[in-house]
């Protein structure tokens, strides 16, 4: 039902069901443990997938690795290249269509991608409650999208289930209006139930003929970082110096975006080029988490990366300058070591020589069920995070 003059749902219409959104990898993958917390509960739940990632690589490969139910409510893809407001506005508009139908009683997104700030809005302006899965990150670096949108979408949410108690930190200092609860990340969750699947079920590392620990693991993709020409030669520059000096493979499953920056700026032959740089399509999850796993070193402008590699105790070399990942640099996985060629190589060489001792400040593998003990009015014990 909606009202006529004010266009929001009557709350006594809503239904005893919950919406979780996805349209990303990232998002995929960190919701992944709380669709099956939510199955094994009987909690009434539909999957709603906005289209923001298109490609069968780095969408459907994931659902399929995981083991998850197909999305109820699939929208169409979003148009390739389109702007920040444009990719928004488009999956908006097809999300409050959906909510409009199913009327659910609360919206789950997680993270910060424009299809967790879309389904947000959507649910806020029908009246229809968020919870926020990973809220609190902040990098303080206002160049980026995505914590235009974090910060967005925690000002909007009743739910806040952050998975530090730094991120805790940031939403007081914040004034955010929502119940926090610090849960731990499901990053968590989902490596505990799917690294073990990934070592019996793939076989990538033969495949690409790679021996354990004894190979570079690179992934890139920010706009930041490959949609200015100059920026994207500084890192290829970086690798080059790193193919020069360290004399490891480098393993390279090229992020579509990436591929098309490097082709339109004219760097593709610099990059083939690089003497121990093997560029390969995208993988699934359980094909990466095997990559990895086995790195000696990652290379990465990826937030989920740099928890990935922090909680499997593989040293992070992430190519920014600020991170909203700070418990990575702060336990000693992560160096933030910008674009610079000479701050690359030079990160890169003492990473390698590193001791994985550092302790995980993400979580017990519980966060999954603190969020569903949340939104379902059971006792939530919070995580007590010890770093150090």
């Amino acid at each position: 039902m909606i009202y006529q003059n004010t266009k929001i749902l009557s709350p006594e219409k809503l239904e005893d069901k919950i919406c979780v959104v996805v349209g990303t990898r990232p998002g995929i993958i960190k919701m992944s443990p709380i669709i099956r917390e939510l199955s094994k509960r009987n909690v009434p739940f539909f999957i709603l997938h906005t289209g923001q990632h298109y490609s069968y690589e780095m969408d459907r490969k994931f659902f399929e690795d995981l083991g998850l139910p197909d999305a109820k409510h699939h929208l169409p893809p979003c148009r390739e290249g389109s702007f920040h407001g444009e990719q928004t506005a488009y999956m908006l508009a097809g999300i409050e269509s959906v909510l409009l139908k199913e009327r659910p009683r609360l919206v789950l997104v997680c993270g910060d991608a424009n299809t967790n700030l879309a389904g947000a809005l959507a649910a806020r302006k029908l009246h229809i409650e968020v919870g926020h899965v990973e809220s609190g990150l902040r990098s303080h670096d206002w160049r980026m999208p995505e914590e235009h949108n974090r910060v967005i979408i925690d000002h909007i949410s009743e739910y806040l289930f952050a998975p530090t108690r730094q991120a805790k930190e940031n939403l007081i200092k914040d004034n955010v209006k929502g119940k926090i609860y610090v849960t731990g990340n499901t990053v968590v969750d989902a490596l505990c139930e799917n690294i073990e699947i990934a070592k019996r079920k793939s076989d990538l590392l033969d495949q690409l003929e790679l021996n354990p620990k004894n190979y570079i693991l690179l992934t890139f993709h920010r706009e930041e970082n490959v949609d200015i020409p100059e920026t994207l030669a500084m890192i290829i520059k970086g690798l080059e110096l790193i193919s020069k000096e360290i004399h490891l493979p480098i393993i390279f499953p090229i992020h579509p975006r990436t591929k098309k920056r490097i082709d339109g700026f004219g760097l593709t032959s610099r990059l083939k080029q690089i003497i121990n740089l093997k560029i390969i399509n995208p993988v699934g999850y359980l094909d990466f988490l095997i990559l990895l796993n086995g790195a000696a070193l990652v290379l990465t402008d990826s937030g989920g990366i740099q928890e990935e590699s922090c909680i499997l105790r593989v040293p992070c070399v992430t190519l920014r300058v600020s991170t909203e990942r700070p418990e990575t640099v702060t336990v000693g996985a992560n160096i933030l070591c910008g674009i610079n060629p000479e701050d690359i190589l030079k990160a890169a060489q003492q990473s390698l020589i590193k001791k994985r001792e550092w302790p995980n400040p993400f979580g017990d593998g519980l966060a999954s069920k603190r969020i569903i003990n949340a939104i379902t009015d059971q006792p939530v014990d919070e995580w007590s995070q010890k770093i150090g």
